[in-house]
């Protein structure tokens, strides 16, 4: 039996991520009890103390405090809200019991912005992670040396799992029950609780805002530029020269300051706008396509597919309710 250790943070904590965890994990006992199997999990919700409270609107009782387990296979720890250093400083306690169970063998899965309290261990760097699209600019900033993919909705490496936004932990979930109870069961669990199965991408649903929590003024007056002219053919000397900067220091500069190259910028700035015409307009595709500046439909589709994982026309249909009834 594998013994699964939900844990129960301090501060402002999903309590959707905790709830949904214990009940599905426990799903799977019931199921194969319904088939005259032993149970496969014991799960148990580990806090640091006997009471939390979150937000003064719930209070949650942990089974057991981590100095009661000594021995875990999974440790799932929920999305945890607050600025990072605050989070650390607040849940200290758990990081050397976290760090003593995955030198022993457990498995770690973090559920969307839980990453930063795991990253903060430093048992992420050098790893693939995902987190809520929303955060991946300041995950980045803060842990250079985790390999942050920010377009995926779960990640494995090392005996550690994570999971993009909000919900997407449900996709996580199944993915780990494949692992351990096999696809026959996962199934199962995803039809009982209707989770969209084989998910892995969270590109649909990011919406760009670019990166301007930065200092470097130049880059963000090229930024708004962009922003403000992207139906025009703009190039990476226009900028540099219009900036005063040569090309070099501007694709440097403009690569640091956003965590995107200055081609790859204009291109999400386009598609974004695009994204928006698709949601909410009449227009067809061409006409959207040469609205936000593209010419050739091949690269208007391509690019449109690698930023959100869809096509234009797939876009569309699922965003655009109007388009749909059409």
């Amino acid at each position: 039996m594998k013994h699964i250790s939900i844990l129960i943070p301090q501060g402002h904590t999903s309590v959707v991520n905790i709830e949904g965890s214990h009940q599905i994990m426990n799903e799977v006992n019931v199921l194969r009890a319904r088939y005259g199997e032993p149970p496969l999990f014991k799960v148990q919700l580990v806090g640091i103390s006997r009471k939390t409270s979150q937000r003064g609107m719930f209070t949650i009782m942990p089974d057991v405090l981590i100095d009661e387990v000594t021995k875990t296979d999974l440790i799932i720890i929920p999305a945890i809200h607050g600025k990072p250093g605050l989070v650390m400083k607040e849940n200290a306690v758990f990081i050397p019991w976290i760090v003593d169970q995955y030198n022993k063998g457990a498995e770690i899965a973090t559920l969307c912005i839980a990453s930063f309290f795991l990253a903060g261990t430093g048992l992420l760097d050098g790893k693939q992670c995902a987190t809520h699209w929303t955060a991946a600019n300041d995950f980045k900033a803060l842990f250079p040396d985790v390999n942050l993919v920010d377009d995926k909705i779960m990640t494995e490496d090392g005996g550690i799992y994570t999971s993009g936004g909000a919900y997407s932990f449900l996709n996580l979930l199944i993915y780990i029950i494949e692992k351990y109870a096999g696809r026959e069961m996962a199934i199962h669990i995803a039809k009982e609780f209707m989770i969209d199965i084989d998910r892995i991408s969270q590109s649909p649903f990011i919406i760009f805002q670019g990166q301007k929590t930065h200092d470097d003024e130049p880059i963000k007056k090229a930024q708004e530029f962009i922003e403000n002219n992207f139906e025009d053919k703009i190039s990476v000397d226009q900028l540099a020269s219009m900036f005063a900067l040569g090309r070099r220091n501007m694709e440097r500069r403009f690569k640091k300051a956003t965590s995107n190259t200055v081609v790859e910028y204009i291109q999400r700035v386009k598609i974004e706008a695009a994204k928006k015409n698709l949601e909410c307009g009449r227009k067809n595709v061409n006409e959207v396509m040469y609205d936000v500046g593209y010419t050739d439909p091949k690269a208007f589709r391509t690019t449109f597919k690698k930023i959100t994982g869809l096509s234009p026309i797939e876009y569309r249909a699922k965003y655009n309710k109007e388009a749909f009834v059409a």
